[in-house]
């Protein structure tokens, strides 16, 4: 609960997170049905990088801040949706406010779609509320994260997508994780859930791959940027999700667009990402 994401906002896993996410509601909308999205950890929604909090860390200045160059045509077409919602928080150029999934999601979302979003921490959630109130497709909740996923599924629209990226701070963070992933696809079987994790250490992603992958869910992907080499106490190397029932495809999209975001976002010569499914889908 103590988390606040302004210190991080940009960085390198957010445009891995983002990009990603912004990809996966490009596809979901195809479709002229209605869908929903659930971020169990909504944070504030908007962040101003030349804020105090982004100011004291400058992890943005290698994420985000390394994405102004264009890649390749086929890269820059799969980066579209995320870029979008970029320019629509800088109208006048430049890069000062980021935006977060929840603002993403409205960005990127269509009038009939709909938006839940839950934040604990009480002045992260007041200044998510600010930010998205007067749009009505968002409904704002105070609650743990685990206690929104198993209250707001299953969706009444059918369709929809699920973010679960806690900090990873707590012991029992990962535990929680991997309960809302279980019990969210229990209740919601035919969703898009995403679950973000770090890689942190020697052996923490590994080990939350392992457990991912025992879980044995149909159609289960794995995606991964490292922008430098992990060891213990290094600090933040890269990040992941892992994605259950991925859209149709998007495997094959992800394979051209996170290696070139670990060339563009590696640091000096190093920058590695891979995709790769879990449990294939059946």
């Amino acid at each position: 609960m103590n988390y606040r994401h302004a210190y991080h906002a940009g960085n390198h896993a957010d445009v891995l997170k983002h990009a990603v996410l912004a990809l996966v509601f490009q596809h979901l909308k195809k479709k002229d049905k209605p869908l929903a999205f659930l971020d169990a950890h909504g944070g504030t929604g908007r962040y101003d990088l030349m804020g105090v909090e982004a100011g004291k860390t400058g992890e943005w200045q290698d994420g985000v801040g390394k994405m102004a160059d264009p890649f390749t045509d086929d890269v820059e077409a799969l980066l579209a949706p995320w870029r979008a919602a970029l320019a629509a928080e800088n109208p006048f150029g430049g890069l000062r406010y980021y935006p977060g999934s929840p603002v993403l999601a409205a960005q990127g979302l269509r009038v009939g779609d709909r938006i839940l979003v839950n934040e604990l921490h009480p002045e992260d959630a007041a200044a998510l509320r600010r930010e998205v109130g007067p749009d009505r497709r968002v409904k704002t909740s105070v609650l743990d994260a685990a206690q929104a996923v198993k209250s707001l599924l299953p969706f009444k629209e059918r369709r929809g997508v699920v973010l679960i990226d806690p900090p990873y701070e707590q012991k029992d963070e990962t535990d929680q994780a991997f309960t809302m992933l279980a019990e969210g696809h229990r209740r919601f079987a035919t969703g898009v859930f995403m679950l973000w994790y770090p890689v942190k250490g020697l052996t923490f992603a590994e080990t939350l791959v392992a457990r991912a992958r025992a879980l044995n869910l149909p159609a289960m992907l794995q995606v991964e940027l490292r922008v430098r080499e992990a060891f213990d106490g290094g600090g933040l190397a890269g990040s992941g999700l892992i994605i259950v029932n991925p859209p149709w495809q998007i495997d094959e999209e992800l394979r051209r667009l996170v290696p070139a975001l670990a060339r563009r976002l590696g640091l000096g010569d190093w920058g590695r990402g891979a995709v790769e499914w879990l449990v294939p889908a059946r």
